[in-house]
């Protein structure tokens, strides 16, 4: 299976490349060159660009999306409603320019489009890492800190605990990051059970499996 990875930075990107190759149960061919974005403004305005490349260029099957949610509102199962879309919910955001982005395009290189995996880590992807590790760092206590007004940790902090350093330098964010996300490529059910936005991303990922098993 050949995937593409677009995310935040290079050590986000080899992260999860990891937790992909766990849920899908086996290693797969990464789509070269290397997609790159800097942050959410960025990932989103690139992302129909990267899809219609992908689509019409590469032998792509399926493209990998992960940004923090930063400060946005976190998605809900009410998000998941037939028709409903929060304009400032990042993984609606995700899907709605997948949807936009591919609905128009033709069959190109043997395939219908593009497969889509989409993920929004809460509120960055350093929490799960952390997942497992520290029991107070959940997508649920981030979601209910939002609600009080009153945060649980900061996007600083959470750097803090997973690298030693609020500033890393790259080589030393992703030997860390690659490493938790080994850790999580055992048994990937504590992510998904504490992180509803990495369980939406493994959700698209194991929907792949049937699309791709007459391939």
């Amino acid at each position: 299976m050949k995937l593409a990875i677009l995310s935040e930075s290079p050590a986000d990107e080899a992260a999860i490349a990891v937790l992909a190759s766990a849920v899908l149960g086996g290693p797969f061919e990464r789509v070269q060159p290397a997609l790159r974005a800097r942050g959410w403004p960025n990932v989103a305005q690139v992302l129909p660009a990267v899809i219609r490349h992908l689509h019409f260029n590469t032998r792509a099957d399926a493209l990998i999306v992960v940004v923090d949610s930063d400060d946005s509102p976190v998605h809900t199962a009410r998000h998941d409603a037939p028709g409903y879309f929060h304009p400032l919910c990042r993984l609606c955001r995700l899907r709605a320019i997948f949807r936009q982005t591919v609905k128009n395009l033709p069959p190109a290189r043997g395939r219908e489009g593009v497969l889509r995996g989409a993920g929004v880590a809460v509120p960055a992807i350093e929490a799960w890492l952390l997942c497992g590790r520290d029991p107070a760092v959940t997508e649920a206590a981030w979601q209910d800190g939002q609600t009080a007004g009153h945060m649980p940790y900061t996007r600083a902090e959470l750097k803090w605990r997973t690298y030693g350093t609020d500033r890393p330098s790259l080589p030393h964010e992703t030997r860390y990051a690659v490493e938790a996300a080994k850790r999580h490529s055992r048994d990937p059910r504590r992510l998904e059970n504490d992180f509803p936005g990495f369980a939406a991303l493994a959700h698209d990922i194991r929907s792949w499996v049937k699309p791709m098993a007459g391939v």
